[in-house]
């Protein structure tokens, strides 16, 4: 995959962190689209305070390719998460060194679901088309 440099994601500090070789493999859903995985939740080390969830590898290829001609600014993705009962519309984000996308997880969300940093957080991820 290649991706842009310039985000949270590439900042060597957070590397560890969201290493999608780390993240165990996306369990199956009945819609193609639309993926189930748990990642641990982690903050960028730069100016804000930004959380994130690194997309595991295999689901951030098939992202890719579902998706190369229809990427947004950034190469940014169009999505739907759930997270427990908390559903929302959001964009994932290339990252260049973890060759995954990055999901942001806004504090809303944390606060809701009592996402904490390091926590595993179970996710539903479906691609939006319009």
């Amino acid at each position: 995959m290649t991706r842009p440099a310039n985000n949270p994601a590439s900042n060597p500090a957070n590397k560890a962190a969201h290493d999608p070789a780390s993240v165990p493999a996306a369990r199956p859903t009945d819609d193609p689209a639309s993926y189930e995985f748990s990642a641990p939740l982690w903050k960028w080390t730069g100016e804000a305070a930004w959380y994130f969830v690194t997309v595991p590898a295999e689901i951030s290829d098939e992202i890719e390719y579902r998706t190369a001609l229809t990427k947004r600014g950034f190469g940014s993705v169009r999505v739907q998460v759930t997270v427990g009962r908390t559903t929302w519309l959001t964009s994932i984000f290339p990252d260049s060194k973890a060759q995954a996308y990055v999901l942001p997880v806004k504090a809303a969300v944390r606060r809701a679901e009592s996402l904490i940093e390091a926590g595993a957080v179970e996710i539903r991820l479906e691609l939006v088309t319009t």
